[in-house]
């Protein structure tokens, strides 16, 4: 059983996601060598964003990622930005999937897709990581912190990158960009959201680094082998670009943040000690380590969380304006939408903390 069908299941395409499947196959065949003639097609039942399809043929299981039909908005779901970081870190620290091809012939099944091996292993989703002992919670920890500090010191020119985003200014602009995310998907007024948009770019900190960075690194956005606390694949690359590590780090580290209930998969209230996971400061301490940095001023690292959260709330918002256009990759879209605004005020708390 693959890690997909395992942790987080599949079930018939969804009426709204139906594609042309002999039009798929012929076009596989055509450009996949070896590719088998029975395609069957299944879609993962997780997901927020880019609809994910199981695809096996001859008993070989491959994964297709697609962009959503409909409107979407605009630099949204660049499926051929992950496929392309995907191909350049093959060779690299950093473990990924095989790529397969990209597809931007809309002809095929409406929208741009790309194919990938399907890695067997485990995606664990609870970041408490159940069933595990102290000693394997800490070694799991330690191997997500190891492939993190990896991509940030892959040289994004030797792999062919270095044009894969403006270098410099990076939180100024993820700033304004997300920004006109957020009101490009609003369907409410919120006001701690109307508060952030006018506090962060007054608050950049200063200095500038400049990495491949991932966008939404987690637990489960990884595939752990199936006995061993080591990564095989590193997956959903869609906001990846050129950016500040740290800023891409503190992203990593809101787990430590945010609740552990009502869907976030966070951290807040746990007894990491009795766990054995560490907590949020040895942990950036062993990043800082790992990567050569110097310490983090603290209202640097209370910014960069602010930001984060913010950058959420965008996303959370995207995810409700799309459950009410219908077009949701995820039936429980709505329900992730409605955790922007709670999200949005705990993000203001710690703004004026900050700011104070």
């Amino acid at each position: 059983m693959s890690n997909y069908e395992q942790f987080i299941g599949t079930r018939p395409v969804a009426p709204q996601h139906a594609f042309d499947q002999a039009a798929l196959a012929r076009y596989l065949r055509e450009h996949i060598r070896g590719f088998g003639d029975d395609l069957q097609v299944e879609q993962f039942k997780g997901g927020q964003s880019n609809p994910t399809f199981m695809l096996t043929a001859s008993g070989t299981r491959y994964v297709l990622r697609r962009k959503p039909p409909g409107q979407l908005l605009p630099s949204a779901h660049a499926v051929d930005r992950e496929f392309r970081v995907i191909s350049a870190l093959a060779n690299t620290d950093v473990p990924v999937p095989r790529t397969h091809l990209l597809c931007e012939d809309l002809s095929v099944i409406g929208t741009m897709f790309y194919v990938m091996d399907c890695v067997d292993g485990r995606v664990l989703w609870d970041p408490r990581l159940p069933g595990l002992t102290p000693e394997q919670r800490r070694a799991h920890y330690a191997e997500l912190g190891r492939v993190i500090a990896a991509l940030h010191q892959v040289d994004c020119a030797a792999v062919g990158l270095s044009d894969y985003g403006k270098p410099g200014n990076y939180i100024a602009r993820q700033v304004a960009r997300w920004t006109q995310q957020y009101k490009a998907a609003e369907t409410e007024t919120i006001e701690a959201v109307d508060r952030l948009i006018d506090w962060l770019p007054a608050r950049i900190p200063p200095g500038d680094e400049t990495a491949i960075v991932h966008g939404d690194y987690r637990f489960d956005n990884v595939i752990f082998h199936p006995t061993e606390a080591r990564i095989l694949a590193v997956l959903d690359w869609e906001l990846s670009t050129l950016g500040h590590p740290l800023v891409d780090f503190a992203i990593h580290c809101m787990t430590w943040r945010l609740p552990s209930a009502e869907g976030s998969r966070g951290l807040t209230g746990v007894d990491l000690a009795a766990l054995g996971i560490p907590g949020e400061r040895e942990y950036v301490d062993t990043y800082l380590e790992a990567t050569g940095r110097q310490a983090v001023r603290d209202e640097h690292w209370a910014y960069y969380m602010v930001f984060n959260m913010f950058r959420l709330v965008g996303i959370l918002q995207g995810i409700m304006k799309r459950a009410l256009q219908g077009n949701a990759s995820n039936a429980q879209a709505l329900q992730a939408g409605r955790r922007a605004r709670p999200l949005a005020e705990r993000a203001w708390s710690l703004a004026q903390k900050v700011s104070r």
